[in-house]
């Protein structure tokens, strides 16, 4: 993880603290790494309302959530709500005092390049913001604290019975849980020999009742339990708990397709934009003595790309926002994140398949080892051809479907694996199943779902710099009704597909 901070302006009267936490143009940063520079639009916030604000980078310390992020030309601004907790009141307190005056982020830094002693990095992901002493960005600073010094005591500092509630679990639960285990190790177990089922009055709080006193050690209760269980010819009232973990076997918000090209910043207005393409390049010739000079135009043409929109909404109930679980909205504002993911990674594939150049060669299946490694040669041939021109003309990546993945891994030499899933090289060795990424005959690999097959465009040879996605912040709009006793929720974002050279991709051809 890389980390590095800006000063911030926290706001008492609100409880809000806001700065740049990222900037741009070039401005370089003493980082945990070093000194780095974040280019335009490195960073993705996956889910902008998941990233805490913590105290000098401490998971252990969190002091706020993320309002919102905003990001312009010059980095990324964002304002955090901080908690009413003594720690969140002493934060601000000691923003506005001056005693903490960055804004450092945490961030998992998925591509970057050296140079002269500087990291440049061009993607990562955001994992936490945090309140630091010091800015490592001289240009970002704190823009805002808010609350009165009145304000912000009356409302933050907990009482007894506050602070208890915060830092422990919820009585019902504890009661049971911690402080029966520990009489019931410090004493003998009691065993009834025996017990004629009573008739009884099952509900909840007698339940509860019932389950405190046989936890310490009254025979009676043990003996109301062990009926109320009895189920034969007793409905009983035996509670089922509802854990706090949600499981999603379904929602992701991997995007393989668009990790293995290029990204862009999209411009701030405009359904569609324009990229200058040369479509004619001057030439030079050897001439005679004597004779004109060859003579070539330059010519050029306009891209024209496409802005589209990815949005979706939820409406729900006021009842089943302010009177369920917490984790609900968490869960749904994830979700609609994956979904987002999977709809712009969707796009995406579909434009590297529709571009690439067909392998002239087929393959009745999943290929061999040779034929996999034909589909590479000719691949990284075809690519370098089409990209000639471009700074890096090389094939440098490859996008497999979930079926060619697993007949990777299968590939052997006398059943020697020659297709290792790691770094730093295609050597012989293991190929694990949790590899997502990795490398496969000297291309970096990655594994979408959007397919599962071995049909056309299953294997996708890419040089990066043929392709560009372009892509807008996430927004979250939130509208309620009244009349409807509803809420809706809209999640969505912009996103544009350049394809700039489309023989830059490269697929294998199912016969």
């Amino acid at each position: 993880m890389l980390t590095f901070s800006a000063e911030l302006v926290a706001d008492s009267a609100a409880r809000t603290i806001s700065g740049k936490i990222v900037p741009y143009d070039g401005e370089v940063g003493n980082t945990s790494a070093g000194a780095v520079v974040f280019e335009r639009g490195a960073i993705n916030i996956a889910d902008s309302s998941k990233v805490k604000l913590l105290l000098e980078h401490d998971p252990k310390q969190p002091i706020g959530r993320a309002q919102f992020f905003n990001e312009t030309e010059d980095g990324i601004f964002a304002s955090f709500k901080i908690s009413k907790s003594s720690r969140g009141t002493d934060a601000l307190i000691e923003a506005s005092e001056e005693l903490r005056t960055g804004l450092s982020v945490g961030v998992m830094v998925n591509a970057a390049k050296p140079k002269n002693g500087v990291l440049y990095v061009s993607s990562a992901d955001l994992l936490e913001v945090s309140l630091v002493q010091a800015a490592a960005f001289k240009s970002a600073a704190v823009t805002d604290i808010a609350a009165s010094e009145d304000e912000a005591v009356e409302e933050t500092l907990p009482t007894e019975s506050e602070t208890a509630t915060v830092e422990t679990t919820p009585a019902v639960e504890a009661t049971p849980t911690v402080e029966a285990a520990a009489v019931e190790a410090a004493r003998p177990a009691v065993t009834a020999m025996a017990y004629t089922k009573p008739r009884i009055e099952v509900t909840a709080a007698k339940y509860a009742e019932n389950t405190i006193r046989a936890a310490l050690g009254d025979d009676a209760a043990r003996q109301w339990i062990a009926a109320a269980a009895d189920t034969s010819d007793n409905a009983g009232l035996v509670p089922t708990r509802q854990l706090s973990e949600i499981i999603n076997p379904l929602g992701t918000t991997i995007r393989p397709s668009i990790d293995a090209i290029s990204r862009g910043v999209l411009p701030d207005a405009g359904m569609t934009f324009e990229i200058p393409k040369i479509t004619q390049m001057p030439t030079v010739a050897i001439e005679p003595e004597g004779d004109a000079f060859s003579d070539t135009d330059q010519n050029s043409s306009f891209l024209s790309v496409t802005v589209q929109k990815y949005a979706g909404q939820q409406t729900f109930s006021v009842e089943l926002l302010d009177r369920t679980s917490p984790a609900f909205f968490d869960e749904l504002v994830r979700n609609m994140a994956a979904a987002y993911a999977k709809a712009t990674n969707s796009a995406v594939n579909a434009a590297l398949i529709s571009g690439a150049t067909a392998d002239a060669t087929t393959t009745v299946t999943y290929p061999t080892a040779a034929e996999l490694l034909g589909i590479v040669a000719r691949g990284s041939a075809s690519v370098y051809g089409a990209t000639a021109g471009l700074p890096n003309p090389f094939a440098r990546n490859m996008v497999v479907s979930t079926g060619q993945w697993s007949n990777i891994m299968s590939l052997n030499d006398s059943g020697r694996p020659i297709y290792t899933a790691s770094q730093p090289m295609n050597a012989g060795g293991a190929v694990a199943p949790t590899s997502l990424t990795g490398n496969v005959a000297g291309l970096n690999l990655y594994v979408d779902p959007t397919n599962g097959g071995d049909g056309d465009g299953t294997i996708l040879i890419v040089n990066p710099d043929a392709y560009t996605w372009y892509e807008s912040p996430t927004y979250r709009l939130r509208a309620e009704s009244t009349a409807a006793g509803q809420v809706t929720i809209g999640y969505y974002g912009f996103g544009a597909i350049a394809t700039k050279v489309a023989a830059g991709a490269f697929k294998n051809n199912k016969a």
